[in-house]
């Protein structure tokens, strides 16, 4: 499967973001599929994952409340709804797709989209 992400940009502290994951191929329902970034100097870190279904969402700590993470298997495409943006929310956002293994760690992943820029202002 091929993913690409968008919809980043440059946003004042406390504004909003909605970025897309648009994957390639009739398998896109079959992969649980997650958010990670990675700041300038830092390690790629995890965001937020869902289910195949949907039925089931994880978030880091630092998004819970603020960050929603949803899919429309219809439409092959995934979602981050990123609301009060901090300045450390700044990063370079990717999407992937994984089969098994941990929502939470990166290396489960088996597919990775370019990346879209965040950029939050104070």
């Amino acid at each position: 499967v091929q993913l690409q992400a968008s919809g980043g940009g440059l946003v004042q502290a406390g504004g909003s973001l909605r970025l897309s994951c648009a994957a390639s191929g009739r398998t896109f329902s079959s992969y649980h599929m997650g958010w990670f970034r990675q700041a300038p100097g830092k390690e790629r870190e995890f965001v937020a994952a869902i289910s195949r279904n949907g039925g089931s969402l994880y978030y880091a700590d630092s998004v819970l409340g603020r960050f929603t993470i949803s899919r429309d298997n219809a439409k092959n495409t995934m979602y981050l709804q990123m609301n009060s943006l901090k300045p450390e929310d700044t990063a370079v956002y990717y999407c992937a797709a994984g089969f098994r293994g941990s929502y939470y760690l990166a290396a489960a992943y088996n597919y990775w989209g370019q990346g879209t820029l965040v950029t939050v202002s104070s």
